[in-house]
């Protein structure tokens, strides 16, 4: 940047500090752009390994990285209630306010543990909440996993290869597995992967009492029913269904902007409807594609481009989705997927995404030493 930017009264509000605001905030501070990360937890939660950190004893303290160590003073741990477009600020739970000349919404989405963690937490009670469930699933015989999307898919083969002798049974409302915009010889290698690691597949049928059920906790012989009769007995039902846009931030302040599953709609400029200094960013804009860690970084990349732009009165870069390029990880030694479009061999997923699942890339943007 040098001194071409007159960053004079510009102050960058980053809310949310998953993958698309962890990539803004490196950006803006390299750019020495004065900002705010505001997140409700104190430490980056690396989720792309969440369901390994589930099964595996010891390994969730990889997987959450202090904010503080990286963004010190330009951090602030918090929840945002309200996004105030005319007076420019965003007003946390607490009352306390923080101005704003550009604010970027990195607010993802939320979902059922342990796919996901949004809550407010310090970095201990994270790593604690999964070591606990790592003792829940080694305490059950048997584990039903509920919904086959590609979390679902990838915590069922995660169990699997950890615990081999353990029954896990998968139910999925569809016939196909994993993300629909994957191709059909990558959603079939999914399945052919879970089969020969010993994961029952029930296809095409519904929970029917998912609301009696208690998940996460082992108790002994559940029974689980479907729409079509069937009755599983299992000692632990975890969900993987019901993601959806978390706009708790902007849902009042930003009613007109919002598509009809809470996401908001951009511009290919990634400009909130109807506002030049609003940009939303990963799992929030409203962009036909997977929302995957990889596309929110590109977002961030092109929100931070264009907020320089605008200073500068350069042209606006814009966003265009790809060909899909997705990685399911089955396991550490497995995992199927595609990159621009183009099916990649099995054993090439495992060494680049499953092996360790790109822990080494985040712990690298945020300037930290995994322990």
């Amino acid at each position: 940047m040098g001194g071409h930017v007159s960053v004079e009264g510009v102050h960058v509000v980053v809310v949310g500090g998953g993958f698309g605001g962890i990539a803004a905030a490196q950006q803006l501070k390299s750019q020495q752009i004065s900002f705010t990360l505001i997140d409700m937890r104190d430490a980056f939660h690396h989720n792309v390994a969440a369901l390994r950190a589930s099964v595996k004893t010891g390994f969730a303290r990889k997987t959450f990285i202090p904010y503080r160590e990286t963004f010190g003073s330009s951090f602030v741990q918090g929840r945002v209630q309200q996004v105030d477009t005319d007076r420019q600020v965003v007003k946390l739970e607490t009352g306390e306010e923080i101005h704003y000349s550009h604010l970027i919404l990195c607010t993802g989405t939320d979902g059922p543990f342990p796919g996901k963690f949004n809550a407010v937490a310090s970095y201990q009670d994270a790593v604690q909440k999964y070591q606990d469930f790592v003792q829940q699933i080694q305490a059950a015989k048997s584990v039903l996993v509920v919904g086959g999307g590609s979390t679902g898919v990838e915590m069922a083969a995660e169990i699997k290869t950890e615990h081999p002798n353990k029954k896990v049974v998968l139910i999925h409302s569809r016939i196909g597995l994993a993300d629909p915009q994957l191709l059909s010889s990558v959603r079939q290698q999914a399945k052919e992967v879970l089969l020969e690691k010993g994961v029952e597949l029930i296809l095409g049928q519904k929970v029917s009492n998912m609301a009696e059920l208690q998940l996460n906790v082992t108790k002994s012989n559940m029974l689980v029913t479907t729409d079509q009769g069937a009755t599983i007995s299992t000692d632990l039902v975890i969900s993987c269904t019901g993601l959806k846009v978390n706009s708790a931030a902007y849902a009042s302040s930003l009613p007109g902007c919002q598509a009809e599953n809470g996401a908001l709609q951009v511009n290919h400029h990634l400009q909130v409807q109807g506002f030049s200094n609003i940009y939303a960013v990963g799992d929030c804009a409203n962009v036909n594609e997977p929302k995957t860690a990889y596309h929110a970084g590109l977002h961030a990349a092109v929100a931070v481009s264009n907020i320089i732009n605008s200073l500068t009165g350069k042209a606006l870069t814009s966003y265009h989705t790809g060909n899909v390029t997705m990685l399911l990880a089955m396991g550490h030694d497995d995992g199927v997927g595609q990159y621009n479009g183009l099916r990649l061999p099995r054993s090439l997923v495992a060494l680049a995404k499953s092996r360790d699942l790109l822990l080494w890339k985040s712990w690298r943007l945020m300037e930290q030493k995994s322990p």
